[in-house]
């Protein structure tokens, strides 16, 4: 199927050689980064987590979405995410991947992701977040090829391939419960302290992943023959509407019991996001644009009529992009940061070198994702365009 990759008219081939050559800028960055070490970036002694693990947070969630296609319909059997599915399990292949770069990047030297192989920590989450980050990049390679190559030969999936797709469910969930477990099992820090910091990761992930898709599927009908189909991109929406009220519903809860309890350690991180602290907030004007992206989001998907509307439904779906992506990433990053457990402050912003390394490890993802879809749509074309739902999966 791979052929696939290797066709294409003179706007697929330019869209390759743009994101090549920001890859290539991305590695000359990076080069400068391994050279001069960490110093070249904005992280400090007291925010020791930056730009990096900010994206790689968010992408975490990306990647996690996949489960909600997959669920859906392989353990419901909604065939209207027949056509779908894959490009969801395509999606999750490249923002984990994303991911991994992200870590490598922020670790200095990539030699020392070694340790976690050579010298395996158990009792160590970050160990764990190695196992569940790896593991669901292989499971979703594995079902992806597997699931298409059986399409292309209008065979349903072999029997072996359904434990697999069953796993990947409970996996997608464990690998952002995971991520979230780095951050609230650090009890020095007062934001990230909290119990449901898990479920809000998750609920952040069930919005943004699948806003991504609706952004994607748009795209695909538009630039290809493939339809992902209408009621697939609707029911998406929905998921997408219920799960970024829940997110921002979690963030006040986290309101009110930081404010009603009158905990300095905690009140402090929120105070800094959104209104500043002894006049240091840099970060208020992206929090406050990102809760008005959340509020315009719902404001648009709740109501049937604007979320059918396929523009405005295109709209709605990158300002929940936005919202999520400051909210979970610098907002939750900088927010545990700043300020320190002694209370002092020490801003934090990316240098253009961290900026350009965070471009060009988004430019091998979203490399990858063009290859993959082109893969994909190739062989939804070949064997035909079905209407949405007639491929129905094997059980």
């Amino acid at each position: 199927m791979l052929e696939k990759a290797i066709t294409g008219s003179k706007n697929y081939w330019g869209w390759l050689a743009f994101l090549l050559a920001v890859i290539i800028a991305g590695v000359l960055a990076y080069l400068v980064q391994y050279n001069k070490g960490l110093m070249i970036t904005g992280m400090s002694r007291d925010v020791s987590w930056g730009f990096y693990i900010a994206q790689f947070t968010f992408l975490v969630g990306v990647a996690a979405s996949a489960v909600m296609l997959v669920l859906p319909f392989y353990l419901h059997n909604y065939k209207d995410f027949g056509r779908i599915t894959i490009m969801g399990e395509f999606l999750a292949i490249s923002a984990v991947t994303m991911c991994l770069l992200f870590i490598i990047v922020d670790l200095g030297k990539p030699m020392r992701a070694l340790n976690m192989i050579l010298h395996p920590t158990p009792n160590s989450i970050l160990f764990w977040d190695m196992i569940v980050l790896n593991g669901y990049l292989a499971i979703n390679l594995v079902v992806g090829w597997v699931v298409l190559s059986s399409e292309r030969k209008q065979l349903p999936p072999p029997g072996w391939i359904k434990p697999i797709i069953y796993l990947s469910i409970p996996w997608a969930v464990s690998i952002h419960t995971v991520t979230a477990f780095l951050y609230c099992g650090l009890p020095g820090r007062g934001f990230w302290l909290t119990a449901i910091l898990a479920p809000r990761f998750l609920a952040s992930a069930f919005a943004s992943g699948p806003s991504v898709l609706i952004l994607l599927s748009l795209l695909v009908r538009k630039l290809t023959k493939f339809d992902p189909g209408k009621e697939a991109i609707q029911s998406l929406a929905k998921i997408v509407t219920y799960a970024i009220i829940l997110n921002l519903f979690f963030l006040s809860l986290e309101f009110f019991t930081v404010f009603y309890s009158q905990i300095p350690s905690h009140m402090t991180h929120l105070q800094y996001l959104f209104a500043g602290y002894h006049g240091y907030g840099a970060l208020v004007p992206f929090m406050w644009a990102s809760m008005i992206c959340g509020l315009l989001a719902i404001a648009l998907l709740i109501n049937p009529r604007t979320r059918k509307k396929e523009p405005v439904l295109g709209v709605a779906a990158v300002l929940v992009f936005i919202c999520t992506w400051i909210d979970k990433g610098m907002g939750m990053i900088s927010g545990g940061f700043v300020p320190n457990p002694l209370h002092e402050i020490t801003e934090y912003s990316p240098t253009p070198l961290e900026l350009t390394i965070t471009v060009g490890v988004y430019a091998v993802g979203i490399f990858i994702l063009t290859i993959l879809y082109k893969v994909a749509v190739g062989v939804k074309e070949e064997i035909g365009d079905f209407k949405p739902g007639d491929v129905a999966p094997s059980h």
